[in-house]
């Protein structure tokens, strides 16, 4: 008989790491809500993992819905338990995936904040005239900003990237996703200007002994990590009409802008390195919302 408690799910989460190749915050995040679930697995006087039922499973989750916990996190921690259950019967240790017969709540898909050309072409135009004090804080800041919106990368994705991940020649970026996936995502002129300029005179100005070959750096001449570039974009976007919003919304605009411009969306699945198409299909959903918006504005008849 195995017990339920921290060790075991110790023993998951590190086969999440070696097997799955889940992202730390995947890890810390799943390591969470299934302490939260042995706790709750104790209080009902379970000891081992074969007593755990399915009646068990759906008291804890209710506990958290009537506590006011949103859709989103209960969809999550469904799926948290739901990889766990399947692990406990491939291991032999519970005789029945509880998971499979698990209900995940639906939860509401709300439409990507998009940002505007019009937005753009003012924030790049400020960090432009940033970069030409040749301050290495404002190379980062162009660099970080023309990269995600060329890109369409994950902000975890660029704070990965290595200087030898840049193809100079072809204009390619090879990128680490989720599952340690790797791709390749072109970028443009623009792009390709700001990063010569951050790395002829930005990070030669802060690269040190521990750098490695990190292509963003800190004043520190450390690694950028997600926290550094969420403060760098959500500062230039809370200045404009979108307001307060993070890396991710420049993901979300350079999807719809290539959408919006005629590229393909298996194309746009591939950049953005979305494991299914309907993950993708989203933005075609902001396209058409634009168009209606913009019809309903301009049509006589609309």
């Amino acid at each position: 008989m195995t017990t339920i408690d921290a060790q075991l799910v110790n023993k998951f989460i590190a086969h999440l790491a070696a097997a799955k190749g889940y992202s730390p915050n995947t890890q810390r995040a799943y390591q969470s809500d299934l302490t939260d679930l042995c706790e709750h697995l104790r209080v009902l006087g379970r000891v081992n993992a074969e007593e755990i039922t399915l009646d068990d499973i759906r008291d804890w989750l209710y506990r958290i819905s009537e506590a006011g916990a949103a859709k989103t996190t209960i969809a999550r921690k469904s799926a948290s338990v739901r990889a766990f259950t399947s692990w406990l019967e491939r291991q032999g240790l519970h005789p029945t995936d509880l998971g499979q017969r698990l209900r995940t709540p639906k939860t509401a898909r709300t439409l990507p904040k998009v940002v505007s050309r019009d937005v753009l072409a003012d924030i790049f135009a400020s960090l432009k005239t940033g970069a030409e004090t040749e301050a290495p804080a404002r190379l980062l800041d162009q660099v970080v900003v023309e990269l995600l919106y060329a890109s369409g990368m994950r902000v975890s994705e660029l704070v990965g990237l290595n200087l030898s991940d840049i193809d100079y020649s072809r204009k390619l970026l090879r990128v680490t996703g989720k599952g340690n996936k790797q791709r390749m995502v072109p970028y443009g002129a623009p792009a390709a200007d700001a990063l010569d300029l951050w790395i002829r005179k930005g990070r030669s100005a802060l690269v040190t002994e521990q750098s490695g070959d990190a292509l963003l750096l800190t004043a520190k001449g450390n690694r950028v990590n997600v926290r550094v570039v969420y403060g760098i974009v959500s500062g230039l976007l809370a200045q404009t009409p979108i307001g307060t919003a993070g890396p991710h919304a420049l993901r979300h605009t350079a999807a719809t802008h290539l959408l919006d411009g005629g590229a393909d969306l298996r194309a746009v699945q591939e950049m953005l390195g979305h494991a299914s198409l309907g993950t993708t299909q989203i933005y075609t959903h902001v396209s058409v919302e634009r168009l209606k918006q913009g019809y309903q504005g301009a049509h006589p008849r609309a």
